[in-house]
């Protein structure tokens, strides 16, 4: 079983590192040329891959897309819990008056077609 970890192993690695290598943006790619890094991964397995997952891309912090504050000036948009967010807040806004304009209840009856019985809200 351990000498086919020391296969797969270096093999599973090697296999990320060109994917990863072929599939980065040409600006996050550092150091040397994106082919060159994709050859380098192919002829030297363990050292190509190791060496482009240390230095080869350029990359940001971990949590940096998920701390739930709202984008600010000069920076990306963020993500941001819906009901924090004031698009999610004013669309759901907009459904509830549009089911209002219509004269329709939660049931998508209308006014003639509810029961007398039942009362204003079907119930």
């Amino acid at each position: 079983m351990l000498r086919v970890l020391m296969f797969l192993v270096p093999l599973a690695l090697s296999v990320y590192a060109f994917i990863d290598c072929i599939s980065t943006k040409d600006e996050d790619v550092r150091h040397i040329p994106k082919p060159l890094w994709a050859i380098l991964v192919l002829l030297f397995p363990l050292v190509g891959s190791v060496s482009w997952i240390i230095a080869g891309k350029r990359r940001s912090p971990a949590a940096e897309g998920w701390s739930g504050v709202r984008s600010g000036a000069g920076r990306s948009r963020q993500w941001v819990a819906p009901d924090d967010n004031p698009e999610f807040l004013k669309s759901l806004g907009e459904e509830k008056t549009g089911e209002t304009d219509r004269g329709e209840d939660r049931d998508g009856k209308t006014g003639e077609d509810r029961d007398p019985d039942e009362g204003p809200k079907g119930g």
